[in-house]
C-alpha cells in the first residue's frame, strides 16, 4: 500500500460468512483485501494484496483476549512491527476513541467519533424490522484522526448503503508514506470493531 491515491473506499462483502472487505483507491484499483478470522478468542486479521489472497501484506493481531482496552498490532509480511491501534477503554462505550501508536511505541494520532448520537440512532433503529433496511442511508457515523497538535489529518465516514457496508477515507492534510500506511491499517481494524458495535 504505497503511494496511495485518496479517497480510499472500504466495501464489505455481504455474500460471505467471513467479515471481510476490499479497499480500493481513487482510481478504483484494489489496494488490499482484508479478512478477519471468525471464532477466534483474539482478533486475527490478514491484509492481502487482492481478493486472490496470494500475497499477504500485513497482519493485525490483538494483544489480549476480547477486552475494552485491547491494542491491535500491525506487522508486515516479514513480521516487522509497524505500529498499533488501541481502543481507549470505557471512554469508547459512548463515543469511539482510539489512539494510533507508531513502531517506536509512541503516541502519534488520536481517532475520535465525530457525533456519538449518529451511531446511537443507527444502532437503535437498526433493531427495528423494516426500518433497519434504511438506517444505512440515514445515519452515517464518521471518525476524525488528528495529530498531537490537534491538526486534522484524515476522516473515515460510513457512506449511505444497504447493510452499512461502504466506508470512505479522505485525506485532510499531508502525511508521509509510513503514516498513510499506519492510518489505513488503523482504520481497517477500527472499522471491523465499530461495525460490529453497530
Amino acid at each position: 500500500m504505497n503511494n496511495l491515491s485518496f479517497p480510499i473506499k472500504f466495501v464489505f462483502h455481504i455474500s460471505t460468512f467471513s467479515n471481510d472487505f476490499t479497499a480500493t483507491d481513487a482510481t478504483g484499483k484494489t489496494i488490499a483485501f482484508v479478512k478477519q478470522k471468525l471464532f477466534k478468542l483474539k482478533e486475527d486479521v490478514s491484509v492481502f494484496q487482492d481478493e486472490s489472497k496470494s500475497k499477504l501484506l500485513f497482519k493485525i493481531n490483538a494483544d489480549k483476549w476480547i477486552d475494552f482496552s485491547t491494542a491491535y498490532e500491525f506487522t508486515n509480511s516479514d513480521g516487522i512491527v509497524l505500529g498499533k491501534i488501541a481502543r481507549k477503554g470505557w471512554a469508547s462505550i459512548w463515543k469511539a476513541k482510539y489512539e494510533l501508536i507508531d513502531q517506536h511505541q509512541k503516541l502519534q494520532y488520536h481517532i475520535r467519533e465525530e457525533n456519538a448520537w449518529v451511531k446511537v440512532m443507527d444502532g437503535v433503529l437498526g433493531q427495528i424490522p423494516v426500518l433497519n433496511f434504511f438506517t444505512g442511508y440515514v445515519f452515517n457515523p464518521s471518525y476524525l484522526i488528528t495529530n498531537l497538535d490537534h491538526k486534522k489529518v484524515a476522516r473515515l465516514k460510513k457512506e449511505a448503503s444497504f447493510f452499512g457496508r461502504k466506508f470512505e477515507v479522505t485525506k485532510l492534510n499531508d502525511m508521509d508514506q509510513d503514516d498513510e500506511q499506519r492510518i489505513i491499517l488503523g482504520f481497517m481494524m477500527m472499522i471491523l470493531l465499530e461495525r460490529r458495535r453497530g
